[in-house]
């Protein structure tokens, strides 16, 4: 058991998974508050049923995980004021055995580290496309970083420091969180360790283009709050996604008539980036198949991403703020083991 070591779980009816996640947390410290974003599932009662703490989020305020995790450590200080670390987790991982206290042990050698993740990986890679192409997307470079996932062991004094997530945020709450660390002078660590299995279940076309929305929602926002910045946060990759999702394909078409269909050819481009991707990949050890799928979806990402910036725009302008955006599938609902 770890005393010093708490964990905050967050979910919205994700089933069998979510008992997998607990289970795989409670035998590691007493400490454990799971947050609930209004399932209709069981979850609530399967989880008090294991013995975690639970809170139950008021659902007059929008739904957030940045939210959920706040609340989540506001009720882990109450129940557990001297905890120095909080592992926090989305309901859909599982925590490989050892994390935790590799984890740990990093921040202990090391005092400006507030963050340390590890390797997240998809539990059923093979399901579907979707499925691996998130497994490549989480292999990222060990060592010091710039940013860290939903599932990470930080330190709680840092956290603090900062004042925990932007509960506004609807994506990319983690990123925006690290960028206000590093400006603080703490650090985040990759470290070369299995961290968390994962549970996509992504099996539609329509689920990873609603995915793509997200994160281009999240890069327009990240912009929006830190592109001013020496870092210039998010803001190349937010020109990115205008370039590709928008600008490019406007001056091929536009000019395909004065041009008898040549400016057609700059649509290429697309192919060629995807190619340079797929074989950056290969140098990588990626698999040729996966390299080339990895390298067509980025290059096709840039659309739905698009569609993403432009809500943000959109509501922006309204003065309103976006909802939850979905993507996941239907869970098995909690029928014992």
């Amino acid at each position: 058991m770890n005393p010093d070591v708490g964990v905050v779980v967050i979910g919205r009816n994700e089933g069998d998974r979510l008992r997998k996640c607990l289970e795989s947390v409670l035998s590691r410290t007493s400490a454990v508050v799971y947050v609930d974003s209004g399932s209709s599932d069981g979850s609530v009662a399967m989880a008090r049923s294991l013995g975690a703490e639970v809170v139950e989020l008021n659902q007059e305020t929008p739904f957030t995980a940045a939210r959920a995790r706040n609340e989540g450590f506001a009720r882990l200080e109450d129940r557990a004021p001297d905890l120095r670390y909080v592992q926090f987790v989305d309901g859909d991982c599982e925590v490989v055995d050892g994390w935790i206290e590799t984890a740990r042990a990093a921040l202990e050698a090391e005092v400006d580290l507030a963050i340390a993740c590890g390797r997240r990986r998809e539990r059923y890679p093979d399901r579907s496309i979707y499925n691996r192409m998130a497994d490549i997307e989480w292999s990222t470079p060990v060592g010091r970083a710039r940013y860290c996932g939903g599932d990470a062991l930080m330190r709680i004094a840092a956290f603090r420091n900062v004042g925990g997530y932007n509960p506004t945020l609807i994506a990319g709450e983690e990123p925006d969180l690290c960028v206000r660390l590093r400006r603080q002078g703490w650090a985040i660590v990759r470290l070369d360790a299995e961290m968390t299995l994962h549970d996509m279940g992504m099996t539609r076309f329509g689920q990873w283009w609603r995915r793509a929305v997200r994160s281009g929602h999240a890069y327009a926002e990240g912009a929006a709050l830190h592109g001013r910045s020496p870092e210039r946060h998010w803001v190349r990759q937010s020109l990115s996604i205008w370039t590709w999702g928008l600008i490019l394909p406007l001056v091929a078409l536009g000019l395909a008539w004065p041009t008898r269909g040549l400016s057609l050819l700059l649509l290429l481009a697309y192919a060629v980036t995807a190619f340079r991707g797929s074989r950056s990949d290969r140098a990588r050890g990626l698999a040729p198949r996966y390299a080339a799928a990895y390298g067509m979806f980025c290059a096709l990402g840039k659309f739905p991403q698009l569609v993403g910036q432009c809500k943000y725009l959109a509501n922006r302008a309204l003065g309103r703020r976006d909802g939850l955006i979905e993507y996941k599938g239907a869970v098995t609902a909690h029928t014992g083991r």
